[in-house]
C-alpha cells in the first residue's frame, strides 16, 4: 500500500515505524529536515521536507497514485487542508486526519465529501480519555480494550499471590468458574510472550491477557488477583483536553477533583464541569496535596503535557498515600522505565492512537486494531466474509483455521452474542473474530486469512 504521512512527530513517526516493516511504500512529510534525516537513517521510507498541505509538496510525494493520506501534524487546519487538496486535486482514495480541537469535533457532519473530505477523524485526546475511563471503571486492570462495540473486552492484569488460579494450570479455570466462559489469549512472563495451553501454569507477576464478555470481566479478574474495590475518589492533575474530558466522563460516577495550574483555564473548567471540584494550583505542591487529603483518594491521574511533571507529581502523591497512580507519558522510552513501583500504570498516547490508525490501514475486513506491548503485539477484530469456497475461515472450525505462529483466536461475536473460542466453534459469515498476535511480523498472514477471493464479488 502506498501511504503518505504528514507530520513526523510522535504519532507520525510511530505510525511510520509500524508500517515500514510491513511491505508498505511510505512517504513522510515534515518541515523539520533534521527530524526526517534521523528517521530515514533508521527506517526504509522516503522523506520530503515541506508544508504538507501545499499542492506541490503532495504532488512530489506521489499523491496522484497514493492509496491513503494520513495527516497527523500538530495543526488541525493543516491536516484538514491537506485532505481537501488531496481529494480535490489528486483524488486520493482514503484520507485520515488528526483533529484535536473540541470545536471541530462537536460537528461531525462537517467531515464528508461535500464539506471537508476527511474519511476518518482521529482524536488522540478522546482516544486517551476513553482508554483511561475504562481503566478507572475496571480497578486492578493494566489494560482494558473494547471489541464489538464493548460486548467483549480484552483485559490485561498482573497475576498476584492470593489469586485462586495463580500456581494452577489454565485448564482448572473451568472448574473454578463453571458458568463463565473466558479465554486467556496470551501471557507475558518476564517480558517474553507465552502462547497459553491448558497445561500452562500461571505464575505470580505474569501479565495475563484474557477475553470475556463485558459482564464477566470482574469474575475472571478475581481468579488472578484479589479484587480491588470500585474507585470512589479520583484526583486529576492537568486541565487540558484530556483532563477536562476525563473529569466530564467520570464526574457523575465518582468524586472528582481536578488540579489546573493556569488560573484562566481553571475558571473555564469550573464553568464547564458540574460535579467536579476544580483546584487552581501546582499538582506537585506537597501542601496542596496534603490539604486535599490525597491519602483518601483511590487513584491519582497525571495528564499534563509535561512528562517529568506527571511522573514527579504522581510519585509524590503515591508516597503521600494515594492508592493508585496513572501517568500520561509522551516519550515512549519512558513508559517501561517508570511503570511499576510508585507509578502503577504508564499510558502512552502514541500507542493508543496508533491502534486506531492501523484499523484503517489493515487489509482483510479489519474493524479494530490495538497495538500492544510497545508495538510488538496486536489485538485485532476482523469480520469474516465470503463462503466456504471464497474464504479461508468461513465454514471452518477454529481448530482447522491455519493460524500463523503465536496467533490465537480468543472470541467470536455473532449477532450480539459472545462466543468464547473453542476448537469446535465454526466461523460463519459476518462473525467478528477477535485475534491476538504475540508476534506482529505475521500480520500479513492474518490479513490474508480474512481476504476474500475475487469470485465472492
Amino acid at each position: 500500500m502506498k501511504i503518505i504521512i504528514l507530520g513526523a512527530g510522535q504519532v507520525g513517526s510511530t505510525l511510520a515505524m509500524n508500517l515500514t516493516g510491513e511491505d508498505n511504500d511510505i512517504t513522510l512529510i515534515d518541515t523539520d529536515a533534521k527530524r526526517l534525516r534521523e528517521l530515514q537513517d533508521h527506517l526504509d521510507l522516503r522523506t520530503i521536507v515541506g508544508h504538507g498541505a501545499f499542492p506541490n509538496i503532495l504532488y512530489r510525494a506521489g499523491a496522484e497514485d497514493a492509496d491513503m493520506l494520513v495527516a497527523v501534524t500538530d495543526s488541525d487546519e493543516v491536516n484538514m487542508t491537506a485532505c481537501q487538496v488531496a481529494y480535490s486535486l489528486f483524488h486520493t482514495p482514503a484520507r485520515i486526519a488528526r483533529i484535536r480541537a473540541p470545536s471541530y469535533l462537536a460537528f461531525p457532519q462537517l467531515f464528508n465529501s461535500d464539506n471537508m473530505p476527511v474519511d476518518v477523524v482521529i482524536s488522540p485526546e478522546q482516544l486517551v480519555t476513553d482508554y483511561i475511563t475504562r481503566l478507572v471503571e475496571t480497578p486492578g486492570a493494566v489494560q482494558v480494550l473494547d471489541f464489538a462495540k464493548g460486548l467483549v473486552r480484552l483485559v490485561a492484569v498482573r497475576a498476584f499471590y492470593g489469586g485462586p488460579l495463580v500456581g494452577s494450570a489454565l485448564s482448572t479455570l473451568r472448574d473454578h468458574m463453571p458458568n463463565i466462559d473466558t479465554r486467556v489469549a496470551a501471557i507475558f512472563r518476564r517480558g517474553k510472550p507465552i502462547v497459553p495451553t491448558g497445561e500452562t501454569v500461571i505464575e505470580a507477576d505474569d501479565e495475563v491477557f484474557f477475553l470475556a464478555a463485558r459482564q464477566h470481566i470482574r469474575s475472571v479478574m478475581s481468579e488472578l488477583q484479589r479484587l480491588e474495590s470500585d474507585y470512589q475518589r479520583v484526583m486529576i492533575a492537568g486541565g487540558g483536553h484530556i483532563g477536562a474530558g476525563l473529569a466530564k466522563a467520570l464526574e457523575d460516577k465518582v468524586q472528582v477533583k481536578i488540579i489546573e495550574r493556569n488560573p484562566k483555564r481553571a475558571l473555564e473548567l469550573a464553568d464547564r464541569l458540574h460535579n467536579s471540584v476544580v483546584l487552581q494550583g501546582d499538582a506537585s505542591d506537597e501542601d496542596m496535596l496534603n490539604d486535599e487529603n490525597i491519602e483518601d483518594f483511590d487513584v491519582y491521574i497525571a495528564v499534563t503535557n509535561d512528562d517529568e511533571a506527571n511522573i514527579m507529581s504522581a510519585m509524590l502523591a503515591k508516597r503521600m498515600g494515594a492508592s493508585k497512580t496513572m501517568v500520561l507519558i509522551n516519550r515512549p522510552a519512558y513508559v517501561d522505565l517508570v511503570q511499576g513501583g510508585e507509578i502503577d500504570i504508564a499510558i502512552s498516547p502514541q500507542q493508543i492512537t496508533i491502534g486506531s490508525l492501523l484499523t484503517h490501514v489493515r487489509r482483510g475486513h479489519v474493524s479494530n486494531v490495538y497495538s500492544l506491548r510497545r508495538g510488538a503485539a496486536e489485538a485485532i477484530e476482523a469480520v469474516a466474509k465470503g463462503n466456504e469456497q471464497t474464504s479461508r475461515v468461513v465454514g471452518r472450525a477454529i481448530g482447522d483455521v491455519p493460524l500463523p505462529p503465536g496467533t490465537t483466536i480468543g472470541a467470536i461475536v455473532r449477532d450480539d452474542a459472545v462466543l468464547i473460542a473453542h476448537d469446535n466453534v465454526v466461523i460463519q459469515e459476518d462473525d467478528h473474530v477477535i485475534l491476538f498476535l504475540v508476534d506482529k511480523s505475521y500480520i500479513h498472514d492474518v490479513e490474508r486469512l480474512f481476504q476474500v477471493a475475487v469470485a465472492y464479488f
